[in-house]
């Protein structure tokens, strides 16, 4: 979707908002007689949030769009785009310590995602942050306590 805010821009109208890079657009809804609102970010196609909107006084239109109703709709597809982001920071970079021979080892599972080649790196690294090994592993790996554990004790042979 082409944001109508691309050149900077405010656009302010009963069913569509465009302002400080967000696009607001009052829809109607497929699933039965009501109202959505969907939150575009800008430069982005695919709707960050997408919920119920309330109708008019008329009970057939919608309520038109105003500033604090903008606001907040920012401020909720924002907090969705950065839940989505932690998820998949999380998703991507795992870590366990376990402790092994006598200190404490952190292993660390990075994932590189590709549509067509999809990588993964496993780490090992000690209290000071040396590095004691580094293995390519299939994206598909579970980083567990007990897979942690099991690497360091096979003297970091890369895992199966």
């Amino acid at each position: 979707m082409t944001s109508p805010t691309d050149d900077g821009t405010a656009i302010h109208e009963d069913r569509l908002w465009a302002d400080k890079g967000w696009t607001a657009r009052v829809i109607k809804n497929e699933d039965d007689d009501g109202w959505a609102v969907a939150m575009y970010k800008q430069g982005v196609d695919e709707p960050a949030l997408v919920g119920p909107w309330t109708m008019g006084r008329d009970k057939k239109n919608p309520k038109p769009l105003d500033a604090g109703a903008f606001n907040t709709l920012v401020k909720t597809a924002s907090e969705v785009l950065r839940r989505h982001e932690q998820h998949l920071q999380a998703t991507l970079h795992q870590e366990i310590t376990v402790s092994a021979g006598g200190g404490r080892i952190s292993v660390r599972l990075d994932i590189t995602p590709d549509d067509d080649q999809p990588s993964a790196r496993l780490t090992a690294v000690d209290d000071s942050g040396e590095e004691l090994a580094a293995v390519a592993v299939s994206p598909g790996f579970r980083l567990n306590r007990a897979s942690a554990e099991a690497w360091i004790a096979s003297d970091y042979a890369r895992p199966r």
